[in-house]
């Protein structure tokens, strides 16, 4: 008879049921027509009624199985009451099947942090740029991500009335990813993939001095490394300040899982 999975495999499976069904969120208020639009720090840090939901889904879901997790949600809410049609109790069994990796295997749950981006390119959202849109959920230990889960909502939403949407991709160090299908940029060909409305000098700087042959500009953190693991883009390249744990460590567990790395640069002045 088979043991009971580890802590970590338990909360990816439950992570990626949740994920799902907060993608399932974010289509209904964008069906809805009222986004419930509210301005953070300016123009290009929104908060939507998505964003707020999904997070209090997201939460509330895993808090519930996992009371000992620290769970860090990106938007700032007020503690109240859960609507029971935001709970999620599903998991993997797909996830649940795979084989823990040893260096995890004897994990606890209160060694655990999760890093929750309810809604990532809450901006692309706004405008109506629904394939920039992600969820993200990272899971670290020891302050390294080790495991990430990323919804797309609007997958395919392009292909018009009567298409499935969304997908849901998965990865952890020491076993892969899934949910796409690897690839490589074709040709050899240097494309980088950088910021659509956080630009500034020092950003295009850097971007033009990889020489690349072609630039992409898209919204969201998750969105740009899926165009990394699916052979879109060479590099993801943002030389700012910006960028949080919940907006890395997610993307950040998928990229290893696959052989990619996060690098961090610093420039020494003369």
């Amino acid at each position: 008879m088979a043991g009971t999975p580890a802590v970590v495999m338990r909360l990816v499976a439950s992570a990626f049921a949740v994920a799902e069904r907060a993608g399932g969120i974010a289509r209904k208020v964008m069906r809805s027509g009222d986004l419930g639009i509210v301005e953070k720090t300016g123009a290009n840090d929104l908060q939507t009624l998505a964003d707020r939901l999904v997070q209090k889904s997201i939460c509330a879901s895993l808090s519930q199985h996992f009371p000992k997790v620290t769970i860090i949600g990106e938007e700032d809410l007020p503690a109240e009451a859960v609507e029971e049609e935001l709970i999620e109790n599903g998991q993997s069994e797909e996830i649940l099947q795979k084989p823990c990796p040893s260096e995890y295997i004897n994990i606890k749950e209160e060694e655990l942090v999760v890093w929750v981006d309810p809604l990532d390119g809450t901006k692309e959202y706004t405008e109506g740029l629904l394939d920039h849109v992600t969820v993200l959920i990272g899971i670290a230990y020891n302050g390294k991500a080790i495991a990430g889960v990323i919804n797309q909502p609007f997958f395919n939403y392009q292909l018009g009335p009567g298409a499935t949407l969304g997908r849901t991709l998965w990865g952890m160090l020491g076993l892969g990813a899934f949910g796409f299908e690897l690839k490589e940029v074709e040709g050899g060909k240097c494309i980088i993939t950088t910021t659509r409305s956080h630009s500034n000098k020092l950003v295009a700087d850097c971007v033009q001095a990889m020489e690349p042959h072609d630039v992409i500009k898209v919204g969201g953190a998750g969105n740009k490394i899926i165009q990394l693991v699916e052979g879109k883009a060479s590099a993801y390249v943002f030389a700012s300040p910006g960028c949080k744990k919940w907006d890395t460590c997610a993307p950040e567990a998928i990229l290893n899982a696959v052989g990619g790395k996060k690098l961090f640069l610093h420039v020494c002045p003369q």
